[in-house]
């Protein structure tokens, strides 16, 4: 009889052992399932915030690229400015080389004139000698010195004539050198405000790359914190894992313990009623 009240202490006792460590484990697992939908609550909004900023990266990313498309036509017209620049400068060279020979030759003509000047009046002196001359018998000399200072005016007008040509022809030159002068004017401000617009649009992509750079941080931030809590939710799941291998062996020792009791004497039913209620309270609910 004291063997069986100590048997039975005994296994009352391992019972509330057995009791304490499976509302422990029901604790530690309801804890780690609690635990577990925190986590998978958290994996779910790092991931829709991850392909948020996904998106924004791959907007960011085709706006650069519009704007690096920009930049390159940009930099084509500046090319195709530059070149009407040059062209017109070797055109306004041109001209200027031109105006410049016009010029000397003018002043090529005016010395000619000036020399059929000096001739005429040469001439006009040694007429007035002639008609001097004339005088004592000399018609058929005069009548040639007619003929030679009618030539002469014919030879001067003519060069009048050319040098008016000339003139007018260096007018136009000049014209034609202030419109080129003009264009480049233009073209060399055109020239700059494509510069301005080119370095705009190289600000522009910087910021977006600085912008695309921090999407960039801030996924690889989201990255490593979606790792950190799927490393916390496996280890969750082991001990969750652990706490169930934990709570079966917990049953399974509870049953070889009932099994052990169960040839109790049958000449004491209380203490067969007694381990048969606290078998019946130490099994879980289901």
């Amino acid at each position: 009889m004291s063997n069986a009240e100590r048997r039975a202490n005994l296994i009352a006792g391992e019972l509330e052992e057995m009791r304490t460590a499976l509302e422990q484990a029901e604790r530690a697992r309801k804890a780690a399932e609690n635990e577990l939908h925190e986590t998978t609550d958290r994996i779910g909004e790092l991931s829709a915030q991850n392909a948020s900023l996904g998106s924004q990266k791959r907007k960011l990313e085709a706006d650069m690229s519009a704007m690096q498309a920009d930049l390159d036509d940009t930099i084509g017209e500046l090319k195709n400015t530059e070149d009407k620049a040059k062209k017109a400068a070797a055109d306004a060279a041109r001209l200027a080389e031109e105006l410049r020979q016009e010029q000397e030759h003018a002043m090529h003509v005016d010395k000619m004139r000036k020399a059929l000047e000096q001739q005429v009046k040469d001439l006009q002196v040694r007429l007035d000698e002639a008609e001097a001359a004339a005088l004592k018998g000399g018609k058929r000399i005069i009548a040639k010195l007619e003929i030679r200072i009618r030539e002469l005016e014919c030879e001067c007008d003519m060069e009048q004539r050319n040098h008016q040509e000339t003139l007018k022809n260096m007018r136009k030159g000049e014209r034609r050198l202030k419109e080129l002068s003009f264009q480049a004017d233009e073209d060399r401000k055109n020239q700059e405000r494509l510069q301005d617009l080119v370095e705009k649009l190289q600000q522009k992509i910087k910021t977006y790359k600085r912008q695309v750079e921090e999407a960039e941080e801030i996924a690889a931030l989201n990255l490593a914190k979606y790792r950190k809590v799927q490393h916390e939710l496996e280890d969750a799941e082991e001990r969750a894992d652990m706490s169930e291998n934990q709570l079966t062996k917990l049953r399974a020792k509870n049953r070889s313990s009932v099994s052990r009791m169960s040839p109790a004497p049958q000449g004491r039913p209380g203490r067969a009623g007694s381990v048969s209620r606290l078998r019946a309270s130490s099994q879980p609910p289901e």
